[in-house]
């Protein structure tokens, strides 16, 4: 097992630019605004020939008793209880506080080793800065930089010197990796930890209370996944904070990186026009699609056929998705969700083989052959696979730019039926055959080739002279 080091501390003493740095990542936000990380973040970092754990926390406020404050405790709370190893840090620039005193000794309680880490010494006589915090009663305080890197390998050195060095794990399979997206307070949190059977986010009444993208690995049924719980996504205009538009490119970036893309409705507020945007920029990454419409608990039939129909009207061009209609906060229908979670990674990863792909064009180019463009018809001529993760297909041929977005669609449906595409947006290109004397001039006529022409216009006078 790899050693787990937590990072913790009150807000704003540079606890997941560390993070950062230690997975050499640019995982966990990072700006200059208190609060910023909320939820428990996981990343692998390694030191030489020793691999490590380490996990970035949320502002750790212990006396916090209700509300966000008291829910990000709750997960640093958790995170400690997994830790092999206390990273607490503090601020050399604000000095000892008395929040820092009220943590050290939280920490001084859990019995696990703790070492105190002084961030944000550069350009400072550390052995001064560090003096004061020796009052903390926690050893001797290591100075740090972590924004430079300055003795952050010595940290990390020292904290680890007790493991053993062990054998790295090659045993785990990287699963499919799920990104959660949608507008604020649909339930995507809520369906993360339901997923995993435990508070692993912070799941609150709340909108806006994920900040971070936030990646989970986790089993079910024998096989592993990667779970990312992302920021919900307001329209720009309502975008305001440069938080919150740090947290949308977290989110974008995340369904670029994903294999599959769960768009988490929420089934008791309107189906707006931004759950069409937020779809259509999934279909325009390329990405997998299921759709979770939540709450769907306690409706009654005439509002379920609302949302049945808006659904149907508002994203249309989704029609290649599965939809399921689901409870997070009661975890029903999750098991046919999760199967057509399954189905679009495995559509999004198909391998399509090529005499299968051109038999399959011909027989649709025989049943319905593409129009023609003024005196010349396409011509088709056979398809392969060009890519996955989506399932690209090229056909190529002659005169294809002149075949209309209709029989693409065509094309597409026929592919997409006779391979079971489930979940995966389908793309078709066409790939015009290249003509080998175009931009060629004609080689000059040989001597006897002069001759035979010549001989020819002889013979020809003669014949009619």
């Amino acid at each position: 097992m790899k050693p787990t080091l937590v990072i913790v501390g009150r807000p704003n003493v540079g606890k997941s630019t560390l993070f950062n740095r230690l997975t050499r990542s640019r995982d966990a936000i990072v700006a200059d605004f208190p609060g910023l990380t909320r939820d428990r973040h996981y990343g692998h970092g390694r030191i030489g020939e020793k691999p490590f754990l380490v996990v970035d926390t949320g502002g750790f406020e212990p006396v916090a008793k209700d509300g966000i404050l008291h829910e990000m405790a709750r997960q640093t709370l958790q995170a400690i209880d997994e830790a092999d190893v206390i990273l607490f840090m503090v601020d050399g620039r604000d000095g000892l506080t008395s929040q820092d005193r009220i943590i050290g000794e939280q920490l001084r309680k859990t019995g696990r080793p703790v070492f105190l880490v002084v961030n944000k010494t550069e350009g400072m006589m550390r052995h001064v800065v560090s003096a004061e915090f020796h009052e903390l009663g926690l050893g001797e305080p290591l100075p740090i930089s972590s924004a430079h890197g300055d003795n952050v390998r010595d940290l990390v050195e020292i904290a680890l010197a007790p493991f053993p060095l062990e054998e790295s794990d090659h045993s785990l399979v990287e699963g499919p990796r799920i990104a959660i997206v949608g507008r604020p307070n649909a339930g995507k949190s809520t369906l993360v930890n339901a997923l995993l059977g435990e508070e692993r986010v912070i799941a609150f009444d709340q909108p806006g209370t994920t900040r971070d993208s936030i990646h989970v690995e986790f089993e079910r049924g024998g096989r592993h996944y990667t779970l990312i719980d992302t920021a919900g996504i307001r329209r720009r205009g309502k975008v305001f904070e440069a938080v919150e538009k740090f947290s949308v490119v977290k989110t974008l970036q995340a369904v670029e990186d994903a294999n599959v893309v769960v768009l988490v409705l929420d089934a008791r507020a309107e189906i707006s026009d931004q759950d069409a945007h937020i779809a259509g920029f999934i279909l325009e990454a390329g990405r997998s699609l299921v759709i979770a419409v939540n709450k769907w608990d306690g409706l009654d039939q005439f509002a379920r056929e609302t949302v049945k129909r808006d659904i149907a009207r508002k994203l249309n061009f989704t029609g290649f998705a599965s939809v399921h209609y689901i409870s997070a906060l009661y975890k029903t229908g999750l098991d046919a969700f999760m199967k057509s979670v399954d189905e679009a990674h495995a559509a999004a990863m198909a391998k399509l083989s090529t005499p299968k792909l051109t038999r399959l064009l011909i027989a649709a180019v025989e049943k319905q052959a593409p129009p023609r463009t003024g005196t010349f018809r396409p011509k088709l001529r056979y398809a392969h696979q060009g890519g996955m993760n989506p399932p690209l297909i090229i056909i190529h041929g002659t005169s294809l730019d002149h075949v209309p977005e209709s029989y693409r669609r065509y094309l597409e449906k026929t592919f997409r039926e006779a391979f079971e595409l489930k979940g995966a947006p389908l793309k078709v290109e066409f790939k015009k055959g290249k003509n080998p004397f175009s931009g060629k001039k004609p080689a000059p006529p040989t001597e006897s080739e002069k001759r035979a022409a010549h001989r020819k216009r002889i013979l020809g006078r003669k014949r009619y002279g």
